[in-house]
């Protein structure tokens, strides 16, 4: 839910400016305030969400992806359907009774943002969703399945769930490290999940905490990528792909013992709007020439494609079509 909102607004919720939290008791009633101002914008969020509404932006054939996540029976949870529909995906929500759809609050203030996160639904995926017949059709249609790390924190069953039908049935299963804070404190649910992780994506900083938290004693991005696509492998699996952004550095890919390196597409800082979702776009456009066959380098290629359009506008949005080739 974003808006232009003033100083006094800021200071009325006690939110700094550029700064990125969780939302706690004081800054609840923000969100309805925000969303009664004229100028709102609603945007379809959440790390795997945004990756697959990329994808479906970037492929452009009707229904070529799905997404499963947990919304309320409200307002908000209405506006992330008629979202998700608007963007071409097929979306498959479980919706909980109890608990709101998870909102996050963007503050704007002279171009700059502040974040109030209230995750609230978003916590409280259920396997016994994903199990259901029509929900699990999705899962034994797709070919590509992708999973954001931050999902480690909601239900890991699921995320096994899907990752031991991946491998059984031949299929590409994708993951995020996410953040500095899942590789640190959820460093189990991960490690269980990982074997069976054919692509895994991540940036410098969450790629040095990864290292750090298992004693490998090196900085090297390279290094780290390389010993990251080395890890133990399931069963049925044959290698894995350790893909690591560094914002405006090079892309580092590391597979079969070696490491490439691919450039970004360099933007001025003038033409920077908001680096919110880059990551996730990143990933979108890399999944769309991905199921496509393409090479890694042309993934890799889409994906800084992608990343340069999302951090040239609010949020994580895209004009009508993709200018890629």
């Amino acid at each position: 839910i974003s808006a232009v909102v003033d100083d006094a607004f800021l200071t009325k919720y006690d939110v700094k400016l550029n700064n990125a939290i969780l939302a706690e008791e004081k800054h609840l009633p923000m969100y309805d305030e925000l969303a009664s101002k004229g100028n709102v914008e609603y945007i379809a969020g959440g790390a795997t969400q945004n990756s697959i509404r990329v994808a479906q932006w970037m492929l452009q054939t009707p229904g070529a992806t799905s997404y499963m996540g947990c919304i309320g029976k409200d307002k908000f949870g209405e506006e992330m359907k008629k979202n998700a529909q608007a963007a071409g995906v097929t979306a498959h929500y479980y919706e909980d009774e109890a608990a709101p759809t998870g909102t996050c609050a963007v503050c704007v203030v002279g171009g700059e943002r502040s974040l109030v996160a209230n995750l609230s639904a978003a916590n409280c995926y259920k396997s016994e969703h994903l199990k259901k017949p029509e929900n699990w059709a999705l899962v034994e249609k797709a070919k590509y399945i992708y999973i954001a790390g931050f999902f480690l924190t909601v239900s890991p069953d699921s995320i096994q769930l899907v990752a031991e039908h991946a491998a059984a049935n031949n299929k590409v299963f994708l993951m995020n490290l996410s953040a500095p804070f899942i590789c640190e404190f959820f460093r189990d649910a991960q490690e269980k999940v990982l074997p069976f992780v054919d692509y895994i994506f991540g940036n410098e900083t969450e790629a040095r905490i990864f290292a750090k938290v298992r004693g490998w004693e090196t900085e090297n991005v390279e290094e780290i990528a390389l010993k990251i696509s080395q890890l133990p492998l399931a069963s049925g699996k044959q290698k894995r792909i350790a893909v690591i952004t560094q914002g405006a550095d090079p892309v580092v890919v590391a597979e079969d013992g070696q490491v490439k390196t691919f450039p970004v597409i360099l933007l001025p800082k003038e033409k920077l709007v908001d680096t919110n979702g880059a990551g996730d776009a990143f990933v979108g456009g890399f999944l769309s020439q991905l199921v496509q066959q393409k090479s890694i380098e042309d993934s890799v290629k889409a994906g800084c494609y992608a990343a340069n359009v999302i951090i040239q506008r609010s949020g994580c949005t895209y004009p009508e079509k993709p200018d890629f080739n």
